[in-house]
């Protein structure tokens, strides 16, 4: 009798250790659970999750020259040395006035719609949405029509520009089948869901456009010219219009600057963010 209620007594403390013992592992485990989250959640953050300052200036930046950059010696050899460097003055001031005006209108549209408590939270703002809020209905439609036409445009010759680069570092393909690789690598893009999420993409885009200007800078600085070289401007006023398209590409990509905005915590910044790109950007061309 003394017997049995001994051993129920230690087969309960025994119980009891292990209960305590479970109890613990699973404090442990949940506490480790909520480090790796946070660890996560963190790292995330850090590359994915971006809508600062820096982010927008990162994505203005390396929206602007990367992809004519191997391109834009021989659009000055086109226009001539004076042209081209007029040429990119006067597109910088252009580019940063017009983005200017976009944030202004922006905020405006983005400060109305607050009053009306309308919730944007799973809504990327569109441009022709801004035009629509404060002008009416034919501007948004006049905007919609120059988006999708810039866009269409635009992309094919951003794409063809990309594979002249590429032709340029390896030509055992042609330039049509680059443009393809191209494409499908491009077409890719479509899963990232915002701007929020470009803070990696921006950040080594930018880098590596920066590498890639001062390369060929201090390697002409290293190398100088070829003997008996001559330096002409257009010879035919058709060139001369295709250097400066090429060199207005530079500092293209307004119709995503409502969508930048939209992804910054304070998108009121944006107006000096973007003047600060453009001087940055004419540092490297």
């Amino acid at each position: 009798m003394a017997g049995g209620v001994g051993l129920d007594g230690e087969n309960k403390e025994t119980d009891t250790v292990i209960i305590g013992n479970y109890a613990e592992m699973e404090k442990d485990e949940e506490e480790a659970a909520k480090s790796n989250t946070s660890f996560k959640t963190a790292l995330s953050n850090l590359l994915w999750h971006g809508g600062s300052a820096y982010d927008a200036w990162f994505s203005c930046a390396s929206n602007q020259v990367a992809q004519v950059l191997l391109t834009l010696p021989y659009s000055f050899s086109q226009l001539g040395m004076l042209s081209g460097i007029l040429f990119q003055l006067f597109y910088g001031l252009l580019g940063s006035w017009t983005a200017y005006l976009i944030s202004v209108l922006y905020v405006e549209y983005r400060s109305r719609k607050g009053r009306e408590k309308v919730d944007f939270r799973n809504h990327v703002i569109q441009w022709f949405e801004v035009l629509d809020g404060l002008l009416g209905r034919y501007w948004r439609n006049v905007g919609l029509a120059f988006n999708c036409t810039f866009l269409l445009f635009g992309s094919v010759i951003q794409l063809i520009a990309c594979a002249s680069n590429i032709y340029y570092i390896n030509d055992r393909l042609d330039k049509r089948t680059w443009t393809y690789i191209f494409g499908a690598c491009c077409a890719t893009t479509v899963f990232i869901p915002s701007f929020h999420n470009y803070r990696i993409w921006s950040f080594l885009g930018l880098v590596m456009t920066t590498y890639t200007a001062w390369y060929l800078t201090v390697a002409s600085l290293l190398h100088g010219q070829v003997e008996g070289v001559k330096h002409s401007g257009a010879a035919k006023p058709v060139l001369y219009l295709t250097g400066a398209t090429n060199i207005l590409y530079t500092f293209g990509g307004h119709a995503v600057t409502v969508e930048i905005m939209h992804a910054m915590w304070k998108p009121q910044k944006f107006k000096a963010i973007y003047l600060l790109a453009t001087l940055y950007v004419l540092t490297l061309t």
